[in-house]
């Protein structure tokens, strides 16, 4: 499976599972509302703050996912790609180092 393919999946997952929990907060809010527990301004604040707290969450887990991604790469022996960049520049220019010897010897 494509490394960036299951990142976007466990993205999606992620991603899911912080709408689901925004949906439940977002009821239960509603709910406290019609049994007088909170007034519609204290449940506002309440759904803002958790609606805060999920997104910092969800970037700590996206962050957190990466380095583990990284981790699991570098241990599977998989290049970075300024490392695969890093290769390609020098073929470029042995490449061209071995034309010019090609030319020398025509001439």
């Amino acid at each position: 499976m494509d490394n960036n393919n299951w990142m976007k999946q466990l993205m999606m997952i992620g991603i899911g599972t912080t709408t689901l929990v925004a949906d439940k907060i977002r009821e239960v809010s509603d709910e406290w509302v019609k049994e007088g527990k909170i007034n519609p301004d204290q449940a506002k604040a309440f759904v803002d703050d958790m609606m805060h707290q999920l997104g910092s969450d969800r970037g700590n887990f996206e962050a957190q996912m990466q380095r583990q991604m990284r981790n699991m790469l570098q241990e599977l022996g998989v290049p970075r790609q300024s490392e695969v960049d890093e290769l390609r520049g020098r073929i470029d220019r042995l490449e061209r180092q071995v034309r010019d010897l090609e030319n020398k010897l025509w001439r």
